[in-house]
């Protein structure tokens, strides 16, 4: 039997990249990431002229498509585009998602809870079993579902989002167990507090507020460190690690006063 030699498994190179909602935040962060490490890099986002602006800025490694993740047609004619352009297709990393708060006994409380799971959490297993086929073929297939800290607690009015982040952390070890036979791994991460467009709607007195409060590193993450540890999980040299859902938190979850 042959031994990878150790710069192998820690290169990424020419493999092929799916991430959605890589417009702005964690997901153009990621692109950014594997892009730099030589990989190519497909840039999904529901908003396709801010995703061709990201790619252009990324270089000749990075193509941009719209997709709108709540279209299952948009989904697999993307997903083969992709995988017909590179080559191959290695990766997908599903980070597209929409916040979801809503009071139980609002009347826009089912509309938002459809809306939720559709993108949240049903866009994400459309995305996998799409790729699927192309997953088959690479050496070392990833899979890595972007949930939130959310998906291990709960705030208050977040139910519909919460439900959808909890359901990929689930969605996540059904994969690992589904494929881990096959050799493909499926990993959840699960962001904090993070600085990104998605939580822009809160003043920054409250964000550091809430941050010394909350987290034992008392601030907001950064879209690259959360890039980072989705990146290692994409490694050739991470193919025993399937199945964890990783808080990237800033000790959010370990604090309790």
């Amino acid at each position: 039997m042959t031994t990878a030699s150790p710069s192998s498994l820690l290169s990424v190179a020419d493999y092929g990249v799916l991430i959605t909602g890589a417009a702005n935040g964690m997901g153009r962060a990621t692109a950014e990431l594997f892009a730099a490490q030589g990989a190519r890099v497909a840039v999904t986002d529901r908003d396709g002229e801010t995703a061709a602006l990201v790619a252009n800025a990324i270089g000749e490694r990075a193509h941009a498509w719209r997709l709108d993740v709540s279209d299952p047609d948009e989904i697999t004619r993307v997903v083969d585009e992709v995988a017909v352009r590179f080559g191959r297709l290695d990766v997908v990393i599903n980070n597209a998602g929409i916040i979801a708060f809503c009071p139980l006994d609002d009347p826009r409380f089912e509309e938002t809870w459809a809306k939720s799971l559709a993108v949240n959490l049903t866009a994400q297993q459309r995305i996998v079993r799409a790729a699927l086929p192309y997953l088959r073929k690479a050496p070392a297939a990833r899979i890595v579902n972007i949930a939130s800290t959310e998906a291990l607690g709960a705030t208050r009015h977040d139910g519909p989002y919460v439900a959808a982040k909890a359901g990929v952390a689930g969605l996540t070890r059904s994969l690992a167990i589904d494929l881990g036979p096959e050799g493909i791994t499926a990993n959840c991460v699960c962001p904090g507090p993070i600085e990104t467009q998605m939580t822009a709607f809160a003043k920054p007195e409250d964000k550091q507020i809430f941050a010394h409060r909350r987290t034992a590193l008392r601030r907001y993450g950064r879209p690259e460190e959360v890039a980072h540890v989705t990146y290692s999980l994409c490694l050739p040299g991470a193919s025993y690690i399937t199945g964890a859902v990783i808080p990237v938190d800033g000790g959010l979850m370990a604090r309790n006063a």
